[in-house]
Formats: C-alpha cells, sequence, structure tokens
C-alpha cells in the first residue's frame, strides 16, 4: 500500500525540503495552536478582570496533563508507526496505530470522570482561593469535564496521521479546530456575546476540539484504503510487541508532560501568594513563552517521522543531516524571537492587559524565561530524536533531570532567595545544564550508529 511519493519524501528528497515538507505545516499548525491559547488569555484579558484571567492560568496544568495521554499514545504509537514503515513491517504499523486510538480514547474518558468527581480538591491543589474558584471551575467544566476525550483524540490522531508523512492534514485538522476557537472566543466571552467570561472561553475550546477530531474521522473514512492509519476495532489487540514498542517512548513522553504539570502547579501556587495580579501576569507570561515553545516542538515533532524511517532502515547519514539542519534551523529562529522579548517585554505583555501592575510584573518574568529559549530548542530537539528512535531511558532521564533534580528545586530556592521574580529563572538553570547533557548524549548516539553502521533497534522490534 506504499505509496511512491512517501518513499520519495523518506529516502530521496532532499534533507531541506523533506524537512520543511513535514516541519513546516507541523509548526504552523503549532503557532496557530499558540494563537488559540493566547486568544483565552486576550478575550479574557479584555474583561479586565484579574480574577477571570486568573481562572485560565490556575486551570492550565490540568489541560497540560492532557498530554501525558497525547504523549503516552500519540508520540509512542507515531514512533512505532514510522519505525515500522521503514522495516516495510504493514501490519505494525496498522495494529500500533489502532492501539494508540483506543487507549487514548479510554484514558480520556477515565481523566474526564476522575477530574468530574475530585473537582473540589483539585481546585485546591491547582491553586484555587475563593476568589477564583468559581471561574476556574467554570472555565474547567468544558475544557476537562465534557472536553477531555475531544481534546485528546484530536491530538493523538494528528499525531498518527503525521507518522506516515501526511503533516499538512495533521495541521489542517489541528489548525481547523484552533481557528473556530478563536471565532468562537469573543462570542462566548465578551459582555456583547454571551457574557460567560472564563466559562465561555472552556466552551470554544470544546466546540473547536469537536471539530477537530470530526475532520481527522472525515479524513481517515475519505482515505480508507491509502493511509496506515487504521481506527478498526479489529486491530486493537494488546500483543506484547506492539504494547512495548509504544509504551517504551510514550511512557517517558507521559512522564515528562506529567512533571510539567507538578512544575506548574507548584509556579502557580508559588505565585499566588503574591496576588491575583502576579498570577495574572505569570500566566499572561507563560503563553507568550509558547509561541517560540511550540515552533521548537512543532520542528522536533515534524521531522520525527524523517528521523524514525531513516534510522530504521539504517540510513544513517540522511538520519544525522536531518537533525544537524533542523538544529541550525531551530536556533536562528528561537534566537531571534528571544531577543525581541528581552528588549520589548512590556510591548508583550500590554497587548493582553493594560493594567500597569500587570505589565510590571511580566515585563521582569517574560525577561527571565526568554533567556532559557534558545537552549529549550536544543532540548526539544534532542528528546524528539530520542523518541524518534525508540530510546526510551533517554527521554526518562531527561524528563527525572529537566523537572525533579533541576527546575522545581530551583523554584524553592529561587522563590526563597528573590521572591516572585526569581521564579522565572528556574527553566534557565535548568535547560542550560540539560542542553549540554542532550549535546553529549547525541554525540555518543552518532558515534555508536557510525561503528555499528546501522541503527539501532528496541528490543521489541529485533
Amino acid at each position: 500500500m506504499q505509496t511512491d511519493s512517501k518513499v520519495v519524501l523518506f529516502e530521496q528528497t532532499p534533507i531541506p525540503k523533506a524537512v520543511a515538507q513535514l516541519a513546516v505545516p507541523t509548526v504552523l499548525s503549532s503557532l496557530v495552536m499558540v494563537i488559540y491559547n493566547l486568544a483565552d488569555t486576550f478575550f479574557v484579558g479584555m474583561l479586565n478582570d484579574p480574577v477571570q484571567n486568573a481562572a485560565v492560568t490556575l486551570a492550565a496544568p490540568v489541560l497540560l496533563a492532557f498530554n501525558a495521554i497525547n504523549n503516552l499514545f500519540g508520540v509512542g504509537s507515531s514512533s512505532m508507526m514510522s519505525r515500522a514503515l521503514g522495516r516495510k513491517d504493514y501490519e505494525t504499523v496498522w495494529r500500533s496505530s489502532a492501539f494508540g486510538f483506543y487507549c487514548a480514547l479510554i484514558c480520556g474518558a477515565l481523566f474526564s470522570l476522575a477530574c468530574t468527581v475530585f473537582q473540589s480538591p483539585l481546585l485546591t491543589i491547582l491553586g484555587a482561593d475563593s476568589v477564583t474558584t468559581e471561574a476556574t471551575a467554570a472555565y474547567m467544566n468544558w475544557t476537562v469535564s465534557f472536553g477531555a476525550v475531544p481534546a485528546i483524540l484530536n491530538v493523538v490522531l494528528a499525531y498518527l496521521v503525521r507518522s506516515e508523512g501526511a503533516a499538512l492534514h495533521a495541521s489542517i485538522g489541528t489548525m481547523s479546530g484552533c481557528i473556530l476557537n478563536i471565532i468562537l472566543d469573543p462570542f462566548f466571552i465578551l459582555p456583547w456575546g454571551l457574557n460567560m467570561g472564563a466559562g465561555g472561553a472552556g466552551l470554544a475550546t470544546f466546540l473547536s476540539n469537536c471539530v477537530a477530531c470530526l475532520y481527522f474521522f472525515v479524513l481517515l473514512f475519505v482515505k480508507r484504503g491509502r493511509t496506515y492509519v487504521c481506527i478498526n476495532p479489529k486491530k486493537f489487540v494488546l500483543k506484547k510487541d506492539i504494547v512495548t514498542g509504544v509504551c517504551a517512548v510514550g511512557i517517558p513522553a507521559s512522564i515528562q508532560n506529567l512533571l510539567n504539570v507538578t512544575g506548574m502547579t507548584i509556579l502557580n501556587n508559588f505565585t499566588s501568594a503574591y496576588g491575583a495580579d502576579a498570577v495574572a501576569a505569570m500566566g499572561i507570561c507563560q503563553k507568550i513563552y509558547m509561541v517560540p515553545m511550540y515552533v521548537s516542538q512543532g520542528i522536533s515533532q515534524g521531522i520525527m517521522p524523517l528521523i524514525s524511517y531513516n534510522y530504521s532502515s539504517g540510513n544513517v547519514p540522511r538520519m544525522k543531516h536531518t537533525i544537524s539542519f533542523s538544529r541550525k534551523a531551530a536556533l536562528t529562529i528561537i534566537i531571534s524571537v528571544a531577543a525581541l522579548f528581552f528588549l520589548f517585554p512590556g510591548t508583550f505583555v500590554e497587548m493582553f492587559m493594560k493594567n500597569e501592575t500587570i505589565i510590571e510584573y511580566g515585563s521582569h518574568l517574560l525577561r527571565g524565561f526568554c533567556l532559557g529559549l534558545p537552549f529549550l530548542s536544543i532540548d526539544f530537539l534532542a528528546v524528539g530524536v530520542f523518541q524518534a528512535v525508540g530510546m526510551g531511558r533517554e527521554s526518562f532521564l531527561f524528563a527525572i533531570l529537566r523537572k525533579i533534580i533541576l527546575e522545581i528545586p530551583a523554584l524553592f530556592i529561587l522563590n526563597a532567595v528573590f521572591g516572585l521574580y526569581g521564579l522565572c529563572y528556574a527553566q534557565f538553570t535548568a535547560e542550560v545544564i540539560l542542553a549540554i547533557a542532550a549535546i553529549l548524549v547525541l554525540k555518543k548516539l552518532f558515534r555508536r550508529l557510525e561503528t555499528e553502521g546501522t541503527g539501532l533497534q528496541a528490543p521489541s522490534e529485533k
């Protein structure tokens, strides 16, 4: 069933063109997703109500927790699929796809149920108080209680479609939901519309994710017989090689996102001690920071199928050239954006809320955040390579290093020594050390590949 165009893309297309064909649509969809994330903050900010803006910020860790499921079954299954494509093992491709889809569906439903049943203690853990609880709960009702399943399936299906090189279709699906969300936000949030505040932002997010899922289901129906993405329940089996192959990559990626949730929750709890204005400023800076972060992530995710395919097929020089070219492109973009954030922080913060106190807080915080961006891009690329070639252990170690060993302890220390403005330097501290470790591990991988002459295979694939 493999088409000539897929073979040409993975095996023969010049690296700059192949990277552009895979990464550019992914980066564009990531940027649209950033705008979609910024839209909630922007339109809620137009209410000039720090409580409503704080609600969106406080709920963010729960939405980020979706990525634990997304990465477990999206990253894990897509990596397994691309490596199997490189070996021309199409049965494994189909079974990996079905396994990822149905496990994501089941886990999304369980996540939604758990968050609904235990909403009250969850709000307390997130840092909501008597002032922000009602608005935060309204936002989470739509985005989590009703919206967890479509939000998770939307992302997982994009990963599965991207694994066979169809980056454009994956991006269209993701962007369709994001654009609809941006259109619906002002109508649901602002006084001239339904005036629902943060709850309206949640409703718009829920509807947009449902539309994105519908796009992918229609795509798979239209392309049936011409796609490797399979959601036929008959292909959903718990075979050991499928489960271990997906989980070897997916579990470390999932743990990384759970630790991100933990880190963000700690950060928000520290910030909440300084008041609603500080929480709103931190939330705005985090959303601004997402722009270059998602660009780095988009490049890393976009090239994963190309790396996986050539790694599995034994074309090590092509794999190395892909990584080298992508690193240079990512650093050029990220350093430019970080410089703008550092030079004009107040201008970016003011775009979301014209409050002098929040602009003052945000200007200091954004400068601290942007210093870690170049190092973050290196770290994302390295972890993307680990995921692409099945190096789950290295992905897991980097996740532990990033949060438990480096960033979370840094939050406690910097908050105690420097207060609010010290919090924004915790990530910079972690990413510098991780960037050095990433370069060393990648060099070791390249030396090993050159010695062996072929790609390393996970135990489950031998």
